[in-house]
Order: C-alpha cells, then sequence, then structure tokens
C-alpha cells in the first residue's frame, strides 16, 4: 500500500466522457481518459485490504460480488500509484488475457466488492485496469508471446466469443496447436456483434485477435459447427474439442407476430448496425432511421438498442420495463446510463416506461408494424419492434450436432466442463448460461485448464473457479 492516506486524501473520479449531443452524431468510442497525474491519485485510493474482496469473484443471491478472474486488483493499484506501469501490466496479465475488454463492457462487481465502497465511493478498478492495457499497447509493451515449443496436440474451439478466445489463448501459450472455428464472417462472437462500436470499438477486438494469430492461433470463419458433418469432421481431426457458442437464443416474446414484419430480438439488430455501419453490408433487418421505436426490456442489451437507434437517426424511441420504477432507485434517484443520458439529450425526456408491457400488435394493410398497445391501455406509434427480454439458453442444433446432452445450457459434472461426449468440453454461456463477459473469461481459462490436463495429464494453467 504506496500511499495509507489515499483514500481520505482523494475523491473518485470516473474517466469523463463526451457529451451525449456529440457522440451521438458518430459511432466512435466515448470514454476518454484520465490524465497521468489523476489516474495515479485514482490508484493510491486503493486501500489494499487485509481480505480484498475485489478479488472475491462469488455469487450472492445471484449477484455477483468481486471479480471472477480474481483479478490482483491491490497490486497493479499499487503499481499505479507508483507510475510502475509495466510492473502493473505484468499483475494485470497475470490472470485477465483481455482486459481491453472487460475495462470497457464489464459492469465491474469488483467495484461492488470494494471496501472503501462501505462508508465512501469505491475505488475506480475498472477505469485502472483499462488505463494499464491501453498505455501498454500504445507504448508496445504487449509483446507476441509464442510458446516454446508446441504438445503435438490439436485443440478446436468452437466459437470466438470471450470464453471461446481465452480457452484459445490459454491452450495455445501452453503450446498446444488451437484452431478457432466461427459461424460468422468475422471473430469475436458478441464482442463483436452484440456491443456497439461506441462501448467496444471493433479495431479493439481486431487488435486482439490478430495479436492471437500471431502467436499461433487460427481462426477459420465461415464455418458453422451446426453441420452434422462439419462436427464430425472436427471430432476426427482434433484430440479435443470445446464447445464455446454461448446462450444466443432468446427468450420469446409472447406476442402473435405471425404475418408482422417489423419485428426483431435485440441480438438481431444490434447484429445489423454492426454489419451495416462497421463493415458496410446490407443485412435484411432494417434501420431505425426514421422509424418509431419501441424496446422491450432493460439491462446493457436494451441500452444499446435505445444508443444504436439514436445513432440511427430514429424519429423515437420508448423503452418499456416490465417492473416498477421503484425497484431501480438508488439512493432514491433513478440513475442513468450512457444511452438514456443521450435519448434525454436528442428528444428531451428518460426513454423509459415503467410497470408496463406490450399487450397486442398493430399492423396496416400490407402487415407492416405500425404501432403496440401497452397495458396501460394506449396505443404507441411503432414501425420498429426489438425485444431485449434476455436469452433461453444455447443453440440445440449445435448439441445435437456434437451429441452433447443438454437442456438450457449444455449439460456437465458439477464444477467441471466435460460433457457426456469423450474429449467435447464446453465453456462459457453455452455451460453457464446467459452472463457477463468477465464470466465467459473466467470459464474459458477454467475449461483450458481441464482440457490441458486431459491432454497431457496434468495442468499448470489457473483455474478461476
Amino acid at each position: 500500500m504506496g500511499k495509507p492516506t489515499g483514500f481520505l486524501e482523494y475523491i473518485r473520479k470516473d474517466d469523463p466522457s463526451r457529451c451525449p449531443e456529440e457522440r451521438v452524431r458518430d459511432w466512435e468510442a466515448f470514454h476518454l481518459s484520465l490524465p497521468d497525474d489523476a489516474r495515479a491519485q485514482q490508484g493510491s485510493r486503493c486501500m489494499n485490504c487485509g481480505v480484498p474482496y475485489c478479488q472475491a469473484g462469488m455469487m450472492y443471491e445471484g449477484r455477483t460480488f468481486g471479480c471472477p478472474l480474481h483479478n490482483l486488483i491491490p497490486e497493479w493499484n499499487d503499481m499505479i500509484m507508483s507510475g510502475n506501469r509495466g510492473h502493473a501490466l505484468s499483475r494485470l496479465l497475470k490472470a485477465n488475457n483481455f482486459p481491453e475488454f472487460t475495462g470497457r463492457v464489464c459492469p465491474a462487481p469488483c467495484e461492488q466488492a470494494c471496501i472503501c465502497g462501505i462508508y465512501g465511493s469505491s475505488i475506480t478498478i475498472r477505469d485502472n485496469e483499462l488505463c494499464i492495457i491501453e498505455d501498454a499497447f500504445a507504448n508496445k509493451q504487449v509483446k507476441r508471446r509464442r510458446p516454446p515449443q508446441w504438445s503435438g496436440r490439436k485443440v478446436c474451439v468452437v466459437g470466438s466469443g470471450p470464453a471461446g478466445l481465452a480457452a484459445a489463448d490459454q491452450l495455445n501459450h501452453r503450446g498446444h496447436s488451437v484452431t478457432v472455428v466461427e459461424k460468422e464472417a468475422y471473430p469475436g462472437g458478441l464482442l463483436t456483434y452484440g456491443i456497439p462500436n461506441m462501448k467496444l470499438p471493433k479495431d479493439v477486438v481486431k487488435r486482439r485477435i490478430e495479436l492471437m494469430t500471431d502467436e499461433g492461433v487460427s481462426f477459420v470463419c465461415g464455418v458453422d459447427a451446426a453441420d452434422p458433418a462439419v462436427a464430425q469432421r472436427l471430432l476426427r481431426e482434433y484430440d479435443a474439442v470445446i464447445l464455446c457458442c454461448g446462450a444466443g437464443k432468446p427468450r420469446p416474446l409472447g406476442l402473435d407476430t405471425e404475418g408482422v414484419s417489423g419485428v426483431y430480438y435485440g441480438t438481431e439488430y444490434l447484429k445489423a448496425a454492426v454489419e451495416r455501419h462497421q463493415f458496410a453490408l446490407e443485412p435484411a433487418v432494417p434501420t431505425a432511421e426514421g422509424r418509431d421505436v419501441v424496446i422491450i426490456g432493460t439491462g446493457d442489451t436494451a441500452s444499446d438498442c435505445v444508443a444504436t437507434a439514436l445513432r440511427e437517426g430514429c424519429k423515437s424511441v420508448i423503452q418499456l420495463v416490465r417492473r416498477p420504477e421503484k425497484d431501480y432507485l438508488k439512493d432514491g434517484k433513478l440513475p442513468l446510463d450512457y444511452a438514456h443520458e443521450e435519448a434525454l439529450a436528442v428528444h428531451g425526456r428518460d426513454p423509459r416506461r415503467f410497470a408496463v408491457q406490450v399487450k397486442e400488435l398493430v399492423k396496416d394493410e400490407n402487415g407492416n408494424l405500425a404501432g403496440v398497445v401497452t397495458s396501460d391501455g394506449d396505443t404507441l406509434p411503432c414501425q420498429l419492434l426489438i425485444g431485449a427480454t434476455g436469452f433461453a439458453g444455447c443453440r440445440e442444433d449445435v448439441c445435437a450436432a456434437f451429441g452433447v446432452e443438454a437442456d438450457r445450457t449444455v449439460r456437465t459434472e458439477a464444477g467441471r466442463f466435460s460433457t457426456n461426449v469423450e474429449k467435447v468440453f464446453a465453456a462459457g454461456d453455452m455451460r453457464r448460461g446467459q452472463s457477463l463477459v468477465v464470466w465467459a473469461i473466467a470459464e474459458g481459462r477454467t475449461a483450458a485448464a481441464e482440457v490441458d490436463e486431459y491432454l497431457v495429464g496434468y495442468t499448470n494453467l489457473m483455474r478461476c473457479m
């Protein structure tokens, strides 16, 4: 603990953001960085607790407290304060393969467990983490790490989201030959297709993919392992297969959508927006430009849909939340996330309506969506309805192709990642269910340790759970 009184002397200072009126005009990242002296002060606020709960990574009443990766948070906070960014990087990479992702999109359960936050404000752990890794990339301190020798074992990772990338990264550094198979045109999974560019720039994902490729990982896109012929070929050619296909099956809206155009799920809409605005493609899902948009649900996906609709130039946007407003109050106030700030700036009001649901759809004579009738009895104009109500589980077709047992998720033994099929493992949301990016990375790291042990009889890879 470099400065024992740091938490008394300095107040919490988050990374600043571009003003909402400016950032809604483009797709660029909206967070800015603190200067180095201010960042050092934020690092010095860390109390280096005797029991650092920020590293706990435990579940309590369905919520995560502390970092599932067991990040060495007090250590690299101390290094930030002392100006030793190189040592801070080495401690950060001990536990986290991709701090440039978690530093941007993780909801920071580590900060919820911070002792400093009991009677004051928690440490800016997420911002500090992002500062370390981005400073390292900028100063070319992130260097290629190839294993000194190869084991001769071949592993196929199906899916290139955070769990698949983490498993691939770990096993590659262990010396196994790793191939990542992805059904989409670009690797990255939800990091590429499920999170808008302003929250996670696609060049950041591309930078990591290119580094992993340089280190020896092979990426093959446009291959769908749900094809039984593809699955059987992978089982023949590889010594182990890890399924990391996510939990992308959306939860049904419970509405009669037959014969109605203009109704989509949040993941469909966000993916189409990425394809349109980042990759210059023409997806079937329409843009929100000039349309009245209604979004059902709360959480990150719903907020990302609001922010995306605003950038596409929607005529109006309303977010319908099932639960009452009182359930979301914090210290008697209703928090605003980045999308709600932007809606206020563009349309002059918070887009959320609480304790209301969609009861039925209104369509025109051509079957196009024209409006929605709410549980309050009013009709909202709507030409684009987006359901962001969560996910019902993993894809059954991939499970069937490999012959693995599954219900909502792939079945594995408690605390393990092996499936009922020899040499087939599962990790991430596909095994755990819908969760956080940081949990997916933790799953991928732990699955890699189990696969490594399966291949060579022992492992020195760290397990996170």
